[in-house]
This record gives C-alpha cells, structure tokens and sequence, in this order.
C-alpha cells in the first residue's frame, strides 16, 4: 500500500502544474502552455522522497525537455514508485481557453502501471455497481448499450455515451444513433471522458472510442479509485508505433488489457483544473495566492474527492 503522505505532495504537483499552464490560457502557444506544466512537475516531483520512474510520459529521453518515459525523479530516498503523468491534458484546450484543460498525475508501486507506448489505444469504460465484464471491447456497440440497459431494466434510448468527437468514430456514432441513445461528445480531454461514468451528476453511463493510449492508463488508475471497469487495446498504425511498444516489452499488440492489467495494487490518482470545466474550475489568483479545484483519489484508502485548495505563488 502507498503511504498516505504521498498523497498530499502528488496533490501539490498536480496544483502547481495546473497553475503553471493556467498563465498562459487563451495565448494561443499550446507548446509553451505544455512546456510550463512540464517543468513545474518535474520541479515538483523532484523534492519528493521516492525513486521515482517515469512510465507514462511524453515520448523517449531524446524527446526532453518532456517528462519521458523511462526518467528518474525523486530525491532518491523513498519507496520505488511507477509514475503515469500528463502535465498538461488539453494543450490546445488550454491555449484557446476552452473548458476541461488540467493536469493529471497518478502513482503506483513499482512494476504496477503498465507501460504503454505514445500511441493510440481502443478504450471502454464504465462506472460502478455492473457486473463484471458486462461490457466488452470486442462487443458490437448495440451489444454493450443493451446489456447495461438490461441491467439497469432501462431502454438502450435512455443511456447517454461519451466519446471524443473525432472522424474515426463515424460507425460508433451511426449505432448509437440508430439505437437513439444519447452522445455526449468531448473535443479533447479523454481522461475525463472517461470519469465522467463514474460520477453520477454527469449522466454519462459509458465511454467508448479510440484515444491516447497514456491516457487510457490515467483514466484506468482513476476508475479503479471509484470502483468503475475499463478496458484497453493497442491501436498500432505503423511500424514506428510498434517499435515503441516492443522496447517497453509488450509482444502481443493486439492484447485486451482489462483494468487489473493496467493497473494492480494501490495506486493513486490527483488532477488539477487548468480552465473552467464541468467538474474542476480552472485557476484562480488573489493576490500572493492560487486557488486549484482537484480531483483526489486513493483506492486502497477508498479517498474520492473534489475540492479547492489555495496554495501560495
């Protein structure tokens, strides 16, 4: 089990790193407003008493100045900890000031988080209190809507879907259609996409699509903190991608990871609001201080929490 302590110092990264970026919303430089958040995590996380490695960063060490997979972090003197990171998620949302852009860290012990390449990742998701493997990846759309409408003794029409607004969803939209569900479309931030079934006031009762596959591991460590079920498969394109997924050790690129191969033990989630969305408001400044809205999450200590902190520039 983590130590509870870490908690706290993971919480102020997230903060820091979503004020960090905050300074530059609505400037239009999705790098620089990246930049800032990357260096203030990597700051941050340096003052920690841990052995802190990199799994789910930004690319390979000669893609620094990110946060890249495979880096040390850390005073060197904790507990060996696997970090997944995305220090800015929503870059384009964050220079256009547009809603939903934070930050997003999440923690484990050594060996725990899977290491997923930079690639794209088939997703599903969905909250609490289903039978398990109700839903399934390799299920049709209708297949998935039907048995969670069974279940909830519901018509498929009364469930709402969440996915990214993207091209590549065209078929996932024409069934959902055809089935007269709802569609909650998101334009980027898929991290959140995917919380959102796990928390009631949104309506959203599954996640589905393709995205980011460091994504899908941050959205995975934080379903597991609220009890949901999510499973993920490697959308490999080209040779490039799975080159990438071969040095991180992964042989069978066509796995169905489920939740427990994501992520197993304790793990712990925080994220910070950068602008104003639907569940964390994004920075605000008073004078010598920020306020940070933060989501907080540990599984084995059962902590699921939104709330503000104020912290000093």
């Amino acid at each position: 089990m983590l130590d509870h302590k870490l908690l706290e110092q993971f919480t102020k990264v997230a903060a820091q790193a979503a004020y960090s970026s905050s300074l530059l919303k609505g400037k239009g430089d999705k790098i620089a407003a990246d930049q800032a958040a990357v260096d203030s995590m990597r700051s941050y996380l340096n003052k920690i008493d841990m052995n802190g490695k990199i799994v789910i960063g930004e690319g390979e060490m000669d893609e620094a100045p990110m946060l890249f997979i495979g880096e040390k972090l850390g005073t060197g003197n904790g507990e060996p900890l696997d970090i997944a990171v995305d220090p800015l998620d929503g870059t384009t949302l964050t220079a256009k000031n547009l809603p939903d852009a934070i930050s997003v860290i999440a923690v484990a012990e050594k060996g725990n988080l899977l290491q997923a390449p930079d690639t794209y990742m088939e997703k599903i998701a969905i909250g609490p209190d289903y039978p398990e493997n109700i839903i399934d990846l390799d299920n049709s759309i209708e297949t998935n809507l039907n048995n969670m409408a069974e279940f909830k003794s519901i018509k498929p029409s009364d469930l709402t879907v969440c996915l990214l607004e993207r091209d590549r969803h065209k078929k996932i939209v024409e069934s959902i259609t055809k089935m007269s569900a709802k569609i909650k479309f998101i334009s980027d931030g898929d991290v959140l996409g995917a919380i959102y079934t796990c928390i009631k006031d949104f309506n959203v009762d599954l996640y589905v699509g393709i995205g980011g596959a460091p994504e899908g591991v941050l959205a995975a460590a934080a379903i597991k903190c609220f009890g949901g079920q999510f499973q993920g498969r490697l959308s490999i394109t080209d040779n490039e991608e799975k080159l990438r997924a071969t040095k991180l050790g992964i042989t069978d690129l066509k796995k169905k990871y489920y939740l427990n191969d994501i992520v197993r033990g304790d793990v712990i989630f925080c994220a910070g609001g950068v602008t104003d969305g639907e569940l964390l408001k994004g920075i605000r400044i008073e004078k010598n201080n920020f306020l940070a809205d933060l989501l907080v999450l540990h599984s084995d200590k059962k902590i699921i929490k939104v709330y503000t902190e104020k912290f000093e520039i």
